[in-house]
């Protein structure tokens, strides 16, 4: 039913460029198919390797103590499960708006807002977040202020257009794992701590047990938050049906692979306590080594590691927030698409703005914890979502997409009280916000 619908609505063009692209028949027009398969995969690997591999091991061992490898392992199972729900819609739904899209066109309206506007104020609390981080790595003094002005480059980038953000994030990625490399190799170099006191280097935490573990988990999933950028960019992908499907599950287990090998050297290096005591784990696992005098070095690299998320926080957001415009969900201005640039630039000029308030009123930690709740809520409609798609359609068992509704609910709820308490708050303003909105529609 929606594949003959779909055809109605959409009608292919050719681009200067060659690249095919499908126009809505709708005033604000189209995007344009650009990405390759090797473009969504360095997108998504992108979105994910930056600030969270650098931050969220703090909050997660203060929960879990050494648990919070337990933690890593089920945050990444959750997150692939999500993917494979993400990949599946993303395919038969080829569209900007990821979840947004899935959770109207699967599920009802209601749940397509509630997805989309857990999307927005998470990713949006996440990019405020990032760019902290950035901050914080280059100069604490100044910490906001570097921030801000982060917002602004990464900003002036991706309003070149898509196709140099993808390039950019090429280049950012490689100085990612160059930077992560330089702190391992150094940490395992330069301690005897894992040799002279084993049972040190693996205690618990703060919140122990079994709700520790899954507090940690749910904090460990802000560092996999990203991979689904690629479907939330769903309709300047070339050939999603197959594109999409390809990039996103390889993606996450690159970085899941990079993730384990930071976690145990963290584990082994510093140990627990002195993870949880600092803000810059792996800037500290880097100064215990012979490699210690490239600190400045990798203090630039992680900022521009996080440089690299934000520089594809931005587009997603922006994305979601044109699917919500057209379908008067948000403010029908935001759907307006620059012919020129062929992206959505009130979004994304919004999505700066708004990013630029948060970094002056927020809390590093807290919009971690607030992220978090919101995006699994997200992903937790993404897998409700995929549970509805005909067995023609499935490319992984529904029990998949099943295991990843319990993981996210789950973890959500083990998250810090307050932090869940005002994701919910915001959750219902927005709930609200929509029924005044459509109201003169009405």
């Amino acid at each position: 039913m929606w594949d003959q619908e779909q055809r109605h609505q959409y009608s292919p063009l050719q681009t200067n460029a060659g690249a095919q692209r499908y126009s809505p028949l709708m005033p604000e027009g189209a995007l344009i198919r650009q990405l390759t398969r090797r473009d969504a995969v360095v997108v998504g690997a992108g979105s994910m390797i930056g600030a969270g591999v650098f931050t969220a091991w703090t909050p997660a061992t203060a929960a879990a103590g050494s648990g919070a490898l337990i933690g890593l392992v089920i945050a990444g199972l959750v997150a692939m499960c999500n993917a494979t729900s993400s990949a599946q819609l993303a395919a038969r739904h080829p569209e900007s708006g990821g979840t947004y899209l899935y959770g109207r066109v699967r599920l009802h309206p209601l749940a397509g807002f509630v997805a989309g506007w857990s999307f927005v104020i998470g990713k949006l609390a996440s990019s405020a977040a990032v760019a902290l981080t950035i901050g914080a790595y280059l100069w604490p003094e100044q910490m906001r202020v570097v921030a801000i002005t982060a917002v602004v480059v990464v900003t002036a980038i991706n309003i070149g257009g898509l196709s140099r953000t993808a390039r950019v994030t090429r280049w950012l990625l490689v100085i990612s794992v160059t930077t992560i490399s330089l702190a391992v190799i150094s940490g395992w170099a330069g301690s005897d701590k894992w040799f002279s006191q084993p049972d040190a280097q693996w205690g618990f935490g703060e919140v122990s047990g079994l709700y520790g573990v899954l507090q940690s988990a749910g904090f460990m999933f802000f560092a996999f938050a990203g991979y689904a950028r690629i479907a939330t960019l769903g309709e300047e992908v070339i050939d999603p049906a197959t594109t999409i499907p390809y990039a996103i599950p390889r993606a996450l287990t690159v970085v899941l692979g990079i993730y384990v090998m930071v976690g145990v050297s963290l584990m082994a290096v510093l140990g627990p306590a002195d993870i949880a005591a600092t803000e810059s784990p792996v800037r500290n696992m880097l100064e215990v080594g012979p490699l210690a005098w490239a600190t400045p070095v990798v203090q630039v690299g992680v900022a521009i590691a996080a440089a690299g998320v934000l520089l594809n926080l931005v587009p997603g957001i922006s994305r979601t927030m044109l699917a919500m415009a057209r379908h008067g969900d948000l403010p029908r201005g935001f759907a307006h698409i620059d012919v020129r640039r062929s992206l959505p630039l009130r979004a994304e000029l919004a999505v700066a703005a708004v990013t630029i308030i948060l970094i002056a009123t927020m809390d590093l930690r807290g919009a971690i914890g607030f992220s978090g709740v919101a995006i699994l809520t997200y992903y937790a409609i993404t897998n409700a979502a995929a549970m509805k798609l005909s067995p023609d359609e499935r490319r992984w068992s529904p029990v998949v997409a099943i295991i990843g509704l319990i993981g996210c609910v789950v973890l959500a709820v083990t998250l810090p009280v307050t932090q869940f308490v005002i994701a919910v708050g915001v959750g219902v303003i927005g709930l609200l916000w929509r029924q005044l909105l459509q109201r003169p529609h009405r």
